[in-house]
C-alpha cells in the first residue's frame, strides 16, 4: 500500500488550518466516557491537537506518533510525547485507561496490527475511540470527481464492515463536519471556495499528494473549480466521517 509517510513539511504549517473539531469532539467524547481513569493515549496524534482539547477537559494525555516533526510541535503545547509507530507500541499491556486514534489509520500500513496495538495496552475497561473516514464516507465526498479518485483513497479507506470486525461490539457514531476548525478534506467540501487556496489545501495529505506525483492533473481540478464557482455552481456538501467506541472486557481482548 503507497503512503505519504513524510510529514516534516506537512508538521511546519499543520497547525494554520488543522485544530480540534467540534464536530469530532462532540462523538469522540461520547466514545471516551465511561474510561475507569484518565490516563489516554492519543495514538498517531500528530501536534497534538484533540490531546489539548481533551487535557483541558481534565484527560491525562500522551501523544504518540511516528513524525518527530508534529511531535515537536506537539510538546510545545505542554503535551506529554512519545515517538513511536502506531503498529508497534512500546507500552506495556493495559497502560492506559483509554486509546484515541483520530483520523490517522489511513496513514499506517496494517490498520488491523495498530488496532491490535491500541486494544492491547488499553485497560480492562477500558474505552477505545476510532475516529476514521470509511469507504461510505468517502464515497459520498463530491470532490473526488472533481479531482482525481486515485486507487489509494480505496485501498487506504476500509468499509466500515472491515473496522466493526476487527472491533466487535463497537458502536458507531457518524461525524457529519459542520465547522472548518480542523480543515481536512471532509470539512473542506462544505467550502469549495477554499480549495482553490494552497494555503488551506496544503495540510492535507490528499492534495499534498496531487501535487507531489499528478500537479497536472491537480492544477486541471482546480480550474474545473473556479469555472463552477464562478457560475455559482459549486457543490457545498459537508463531509462525512465516523466515530466507533469500543470498551475493552473480560471477553474482548487483542
Amino acid at each position: 500500500m503507497a503512503l505519504l509517510l513524510e510529514y516534516s513539511r506537512q508538521a511546519r504549517t499543520y497547525d494554520q488550518t488543522r485544530a480540534a473539531s467540534p464536530s469530532v469532539l462532540v462523538p469522540l467524547r461520547a466514545a471516551l466516557a465511561g474510561a475507569p481513569g484518565r490516563r489516554l493515549a492519543d495514538i498517531g496524534g500528530g501536534t497534538g491537537n484533540y490531546a489539548l482539547a481533551l487535557k483541558e477537559e481534565g484527560w491525562d494525555p500522551v501523544v504518540v506518533d511516528r513524525s518527530r516533526e508534529m511531535l515537536a510541535h506537539a510538546e510545545r503545547k505542554g503535551l506529554a510525547t512519545v515517538a513511536a509507530d502506531a503498529q508497534r507500541l512500546p507500552f506495556a499491556e493495559e497502560s492506559f485507561d483509554a486509546v484515541m486514534l483520530v483520523s490517522m489509520l489511513h496513514h499506517v500500513e496494517d490498520r488491523a496490527s495498530a488496532i491490535a496495538q491500541a486494544k492491547r495496552v488499553l485497560r480492562r475497561g477500558g474505552r477505545l475511540a476510532l475516529m476514521a473516514y470509511t469507504l461510505e464516507d468517502i464515497s459520498d465526498l463530491w470532490l473526488l470527481d472533481l479531482f482525481p479518485s486515485r486507487p489509494w483513497m480505496h485501498e487506504t479507506h476500509p468499509p466500515l464492515s472491515e473496522l466493526l470486525a476487527l472491533l466487535p461490539g463497537a458502536q458507531w457514531h457518524p461525524v457529519i463536519f459542520e465547522d472548518l476548525k480542523d480543515a481536512s478534506l471532509a470539512a473542506l467540501a462544505s467550502h469549495p471556495e477554499k480549495l482553490l487556496d494552497e494555503h488551506w489545501r496544503a495540510q492535507t495529505s490528499y492534495f499534498e499528494r496531487l501535487q507531489c506525483e499528478h500537479p497536472g492533473e491537480l492544477e486541471a481540478g482546480l480550474h474545473r473549480l473556479e469555472g463552477l464557482l464562478a457560475a455559482g455552481q459549486a457543490p457545498n456538501r459537508p463531509g462525512r466521517g465516523s466515530v466507533l467506541s469500543w470498551q475493552k472486557t473480560a471477553g474482548r481482548g487483542v
